[in-house]
């Protein structure tokens, strides 16, 4: 039984993905990182596509790896990609997190992943790793250190306690925040706002800005310059001017 489910949205440009283990709070196990590798690889393979979005089935989002699993010898990664089957190395087409209830712990993580984050007023958002003897090594300290202040990345990761929505919200770590129960369409919404705009473009600008912090100004300038180079001679941006010269919606073709 698939325990990570999809479906084609916003006129089949979009990919819902909902981490379908309700029974287990959206628990991560071996067989939900690898589902997600192979989603993940098939979004990017899919030139309709330009957004994912990602949602937990049920009360939350995910409360992180499946312990019992874990300790049974059962790895909640996959190769190079990490902790949830992307945590580590996600994909190249850019991805909306759409929590309610509950990201904790690898749950907050692979909301880190992602590149938008929209969350319920409600939701509970936290690393307690501390709490159990362990650090969160899936990319929570690393994400949260370079995207938010020090000392609100600290109070996260050293008290183990979760933070409101809202404070999360004004320290930039949450892009929209819901009602409870209208995560999703709040997502929806956001996505929308992607969907009209050209796939190679959304790619390239998601990858300069992922490496960005890592490679500084001086180094950034040559390293985006073939991102650059390969986006704007492509037939969609060719498009994209000729749309606008003739006043009428473009038709992107994804090369």
């Amino acid at each position: 039984m698939s325990v990570v489910l999809t479906e084609k949205v916003l006129d089949g440009r979009a990919l819902l993905i909902t981490l379908n283990r309700p029974e287990a709070r959206n628990a991560v196990n071996g067989q939900v990182a690898r589902e997600m590798a192979a989603v993940l690889d098939d979004l990017d393979a899919d030139p309709t596509l330009v957004v994912g979005i990602i949602r937990g089935e049920g009360k939350g989002f995910s409360a992180g790896m499946d312990l019992k699993a874990f300790l049974e010898g059962d790895v909640p990664a996959v190769d190079d990609r990490g902790f949830g089957g992307f945590a580590q190395r996600g994909p190249r087409t850019p991805l909306i997190a759409a929590i309610e209830g509950f990201a904790v712990a690898g749950g907050l993580e692979m909301a880190l992943a992602c590149d938008l984050i929209v969350a319920a007023s409600d939701a509970k958002l936290g690393l307690p790793e501390v709490k159990r003897s362990l650090i969160a090594a899936g990319g929570g300290l690393l994400r949260l250190a370079q995207r938010i202040p020090y000392h609100v990345a600290a109070e996260i990761g050293l008290t183990g306690d979760p933070l409101s929505v809202e404070r999360l919200y004004q320290v930039g770590l949450v892009n929209r925040v819901a009602e409870p129960g209208h995560a999703l369409d709040e997502a929806l919404a956001l996505a929308a706002q992607l969907v009209d705009n050209a796939p190679l473009a959304l790619e390239g600008t998601k990858y300069v800005l992922e490496n960005a912090g890592d490679w500084g100004m001086e180094q950034g300038w040559e390293k985006q310059e073939p991102v650059m180079l390969r986006v704007s001679s492509s037939e969609d941006a060719r498009e994209g001017a000729t749309a606008f010269a003739e006043r009428r919606p473009p038709v992107w073709r994804g090369r």
